[in-house]
């Protein structure tokens, strides 16, 4: 029997809350780490994170047995999250 192989690469792009600019140098060095965490957890392969002040990119392939949806509800939930409890920025970060 053969084996089913899949790669697929996402791609996703969101932003902040009104397109406002809060990520700064400062910011990436804490977020894009944390970021890469959270989906090696979810058993994704990163591929690059960066971004703008007002929106993320993020390219990771897709693990097999997680949507695509399933996956980005948890980074930018628990990037969320972890900004606004780490303090890392003078306002609430969404």
């Amino acid at each position: 029997m053969r084996h089913a192989l899949n790669k697929i690469w996402i791609h996703a792009i969101w932003s902040t809350k009104y397109r406002a600019q809060l990520i700064d140098h400062t910011i990436e060095e804490q977020l894009y780490p944390f970021i890469a965490h959270q989906l090696q957890e979810q058993g994704c392969t990163v591929g690059i994170i960066h971004g703008m002040p007002d929106d993320m990119h993020c390219l990771f392939l897709l693990h097999a047995q997680k949507s695509i949806a399933e996956v980005l509800k948890q980074i930018k939930g628990s990037s969320s999250h972890f900004a606004n409890h780490q303090n890392i920025m003078e306002q609430p970060f969404a």
